[in-house]
């Protein structure tokens, strides 16, 4: 059984057992959370799709640990004109390990 969840403005594809990295999430390490904005869920060659949510489908994951992603680097130049700039950013993150799928 899997769902496609919606979290920090992007879609994702989870299975039960899976583990992913979506954009951070207040909770504390070890905090079970519920994510009921569910779009769609499948079972085989079975597909329940919402319009735009699936009512009364939950996704349960516990918060595995908070992080960053690797540097982005940023580099913008003006050839020519002495205009050089760097930047770098890192986007925190939040792994989640994805429980039970109630639909």
């Amino acid at each position: 059984m899997y769902a496609v969840i919606k979290t920090g403005g992007k879609q994702y594809r989870v299975a039960s057992g899976e583990k992913i990295k979506v954009e951070q999430i207040a909770a504390d390490v070890g905090q079970e959370i519920v994510i009921d904005q569910v779009l769609a869920v499948g079972n085989g060659a079975e597909l329940k799709v919402g319009t735009p949510l699936v009512s009364g489908a939950t996704v349960k994951a516990t918060v595995v640990a908070h992080g960053k992603h690797d540097k982005v680097h940023i580099f913008k130049m003006r050839r020519r004109k002495h205009y050089q700039k760097r930047q770098g950013h890192r986007q925190q993150f939040t792994e989640l390990q994805i429980g039970d799928i109630a639909a």
